[in-house]
Formats: structure tokens, C-alpha cells, sequence
């Protein structure tokens, strides 16, 4: 077991969820803020975060994007990294996901390999891309959710497609479906195929969310929590609100031994010193 921090990140709302999926999903800038300040004191060092339209649909819209940046910003200081999410939700094109990273320059984003890996945008749009968030040190999460992601992206480094840098990646434990519930065990083939250094966190669905990120925790990995994939605490009752998944994730973390990261600690792991969380 290692007691390496864990970077505790909290998803509170997604693309397609809505209030009547739960009455305390956040899905404005305002709403967005309490959220942050609620995970950031139940031990989220970072948040994952979604905006919506007028009409509450997913959005990447940089001037939203902005908007939610600075409320959430505004409340919780440089005490959580601010990871926005380029998701094509069935919305947006490749490029269009690109443009809108290029615009925002956030100080995070997470991207889908196989969002992004399209042959619109070909070899050569993928190596722009990355060379480009690796010189403006964006905090890039990469997202595969599958072994064929994996193996994909481990292809395109051995090709130089994707350059040497810190990045980071998201295991998606189980398929986006209706009713989606993931295995703990669903990690095991991602771990098995994962001959690289870059660090990786898990998320996963429904109710078990909580065993898997506790046997990634145990595993090594970090953990991401929150609505956008789980509505329920893991005794299988409804979460009040995103700070209870928080919560209870932070307290799995003490009982394994792994204190949790702070976004200081983060940043230096990211940009200065790859070994700050050792």
C-alpha cells in the first residue's frame, strides 16, 4: 500500500444530468461555487466542472466557462485546481473541443482520447495539440475508458504523436449506460495494460463507486467522486449533496493510510517537482 496524497477530485454535475435528477446538482456559476466550497472542506483538492446553456443543455462555451471560473474563483481561492472539461456530449465536433481548450487556456481540462483521436484531426493535429498544452502547462487529464484507449494512447507516445510530458489519466471504470453499476474489478485489466509512469485516477458508476475508488486508493490511484456519475452514498442511500461523496471518499482514504493532497501539492507534482507527492 502507498501513503502517496491522494488527489481527491469531486465531478459534481456532468453533461447530462439534470435538477430532476437531484435537487442539489449544481448547473449555474452561483450553485457551482457552494458546491466547490462544500467539497474543498470535506478534502476535494480539485473540481471537475461542467457548464450549461441558457436552456440547461452541456456547453463549451468559453465566455460560461469563464463566468463559472471566476465565481467558483472568487470562493475558494488557489485551494482547488480548476479542471474544465472538453466532452463532445454528442454536441460538439473534435475541433470544435480543441478551439475552445485553445481559447479558455485553463489552468486544467480533461480530454477523450478517442473524442479527440479522430481522423478530422489526424496525427498531426493531435501532436499541435498536445505540444500546445504542454508549452502553455495546462494540467491535462487524458480520458480513456476502455484497455483499446489505453493501448491507443501508449501508441501514440511510442510514435512521438504525443510528446513527453506530465500528464495524467482517467480510468472510467464501466460503460455510460442506463443503470450503469461498476466492479471494483473493472480496474484490474486497466492496471494490467498500464505500462507507463503517468499517474492515474479512477472514476466510476453508481453506488459502488465507493469500493472502486477505495481499491484504487489502495492500488496507488487517486480518485474522482461526484454526481456526475453517482448519485448514492455507499450504503446505497441518496447522497444529500456532492460534499457527502466527498466526505466519505476522504475518510476511505485515512483508513488506507493516504493523507490527501492539497492543490499546492498537486501543482508542484504537475509543474515543478514530479515528485512532490511521494
Amino acid at each position: 500500500m502507498t501513503c502517496t496524497p491522494l488527489i481527491l477530485t469531486v465531478a459534481p454535475n456532468g453533461a447530462y444530468k439534470q435538477l430532476a435528477d437531484h435537487p442539489a446538482l449544481p448547473v449555474t456559476a452561483a450553485t457551482l461555487a457552494a458546491t466547490a466550497r462544500q467539497c474543498l472542506e470535506a478534502g476535494a483538492a480539485m473540481l471537475h466542472l461542467h457548464i450549461r446553456d441558457s436552456a440547461g443543455r452541456h456547453s463549451l462555451d468559453v465566455t460560461g466557462y469563464r463566468e463559472a471560473l471566476a465565481a467558483v474563483k472568487a470562493v475558494v481561492g488557489d485551494a482547488m485546481v480548476l479542471q474544465v472539461t472538453s466532452e463532445a456530449a454528442r454536441v460538439y465536433e473534435a475541433q470544435a473541443q480543441i478551439d475552445m481548450v485553445r481559447s479558455l487556456r485553463p489552468e486544467a481540462v480533461s480530454v477523450g482520447l478517442r473524442e479527440l483521436d479522430q481522423p478530422a484531426i489526424g496525427d498531426a493535429g493531435l501532436a499541435g495539440f498536445f505540444a500546445w498544452l504542454m508549452r502553455e502547462r495546462v494540467m491535462t487529464q487524458i480520458i480513456l475508458y476502455d484497455v483499446k484507449d489505453l493501448q491507443r494512447w501508449q501508441q501514440l507516445r511510442a510514435q512521438g504523436v504525443i510528446p513527453d510530458g506530465r500528464w495524467s489519466l482517467l480510468f472510467v471504470l464501466g460503460r455510460y449506460s442506463a443503470g450503469q453499476t461498476s466492479e471494483p474489478r473493472d480496474l484490474v485489466a486497466f492496471l494490467q495494460a498500464h505500462t507507463g509512469s503517468e499517474p492515474w485516477t479512477v472514476c466510476a458508476f453508481g453506488a459502488t463507486e465507493h469500493a472502486c475508488i477505495m481499491a484504487a486508493a489502495a492500488l496507488g490511484g487517486h480518485a474522482r467522486v461526484g454526481f456526475e456519475n453517482n448519485l448514492f452514498l455507499r450504503n446505497g442511500e441518496p447522497a444529500p449533496d456532492n460534499a457527502a461523496l466527498v466526505r466519505q471518499a476522504a475518510q476511505a482514504a485515512a483508513c488506507l493510510g493516504r493523507p490527501l493532497a492539497t492543490a499546492e501539492q498537486i501543482r508542484r507534482q504537475f509543474f515543478d517537482d514530479p515528485n512532490q507527492l511521494n
